[in-house]
């Protein structure tokens, strides 16, 4: 055959194949997902195996692991015991509660580490919604967005890195930076979740905190799955609130919404490999039938080409691991 053109010449060797790749996936583009509790104990996790709800101690140990592989950061989410959860979720803003201690041990133990903090009220409130319910069920924005002011102001206080709201909240992103910046925390960023879609995927995860709602869901401020010029109109809104980062959740069922977003912004953009994303590829690797690392690599890598910066993953500790051998 008479071909000049032939595109398998920049496949035909490992060497040429590293000189063309065009996205990459390092320990260094990834977030790690940390859940945490009070008590001694590191518990497993039924609905996401491999993964635990950690001690304080667990976690400064786990998180130090993870450091050391060059993961830069790590996100907390915290199991809060039903006796400390209220209808106007006040534990979310304790200056001594759970996560302002796990907070203050990082920063003490692992100095480089950067901590992110999720800024919501699901794990704190006995309705179990991200926001304050009204007697009618209706979810009350202004007066759930002042109680996340107070609770980023506390974690800011406590040493957090990054604030990140994951309420999906009309106005929250302007109102918790003015807050940041009036009380002196104008290097805090804010990792907005800027496109969290009322996903299924997320089930694992609430298994995992106890957070499920107590009574209806949760499409009144999650997105519509079926909407894509949504997640656009959210974006510009955060931008123009002060985001430093754009999130998008979940990743892999949503790769044209990362696509989107980073055509239109300048802003770094997040992604989400959440619970049942992990809990597919973990399940069908236990039963022989995916190879769990490989899988994992092509996952993380097509979120990654689709325009991501950074994802948040499960897998953080085991890929870095492996990306080290």
């Amino acid at each position: 055959m008479n071909l000049p053109i032939r595109p398998r010449r920049n496949r035909q060797s490992p060497a040429i194949r590293d000189l063309v790749r065009e996205t990459e996936v390092t320990p260094g583009h990834l977030i790690y997902p940390l859940f945490i509790q009070d008590g001694s104990a590191d518990t497993p996790i039924d609905s996401m195996p491999g993964c635990q709800r950690w001690s304080l101690s667990g976690l400064v140990k786990e998180a130090g692991e993870a450091h050391a592989l060059g993961i830069p950061a790590v996100v907390l989410f915290p199991r809060i015991p039903d006796d400390q959860k209220t209808p106007l979720a006040e534990e979310s803003f304790n200056p001594d509660g759970l996560v302002p201690r796990a907070i203050r041990a990082l920063k003490s133990a692992h100095p480089t580490l950067t901590v992110i903090t999720d800024v919501a009220l699901d794990p704190y409130n006995s309705d179990g919604h991200d926001g304050i319910v009204a007697p009618d069920g209706r979810i009350l924005n202004d007066e759930t967005v002042e109680v996340l002011c107070r609770q980023a102001l506390c974690h800011a206080e406590a040493g957090a890195d990054i604030i990140s709201p994951s309420d999906m909240m009309d106005g929250r992103v302007a109102a918790i930076r003015a807050a940041l910046d009036q009380a002196g925390f104008t290097g805090v960023s804010i990792l907005s979740y800027t496109a969290k879609y009322a996903s299924a995927f997320y089930g694992p995860f609430r298994g995992a905190l106890d957070s499920a709602p107590k009574s209806g869901d949760k499409k009144t401020y999650q997105m519509d799955p079926a909407n894509t010029r949504e997640a656009e109109r959210e974006a510009r809104l955060d931008e123009a609130e002060g985001a430093d980062i754009l999130m998008v959740k979940p990743a892999g069922a949503y790769l044209d919404i990362i696509a989107r977003l980073r055509a239109t912004t300048m802003l770094p953009i997040a992604a989400y490999q959440v619970s049942g994303e992990y809990l597919m590829i973990k399940s069908a690797a236990a039963s022989g039938w995916l190879d769990e690392k490989k899988i994992v690599h092509e996952t993380l890598l097509s979120i990654r080409r689709a325009g991501a910066d950074m994802i948040l993953t499960y897998f953080a500790k085991s890929f870095a691991s492996d990306w080290k051998k």
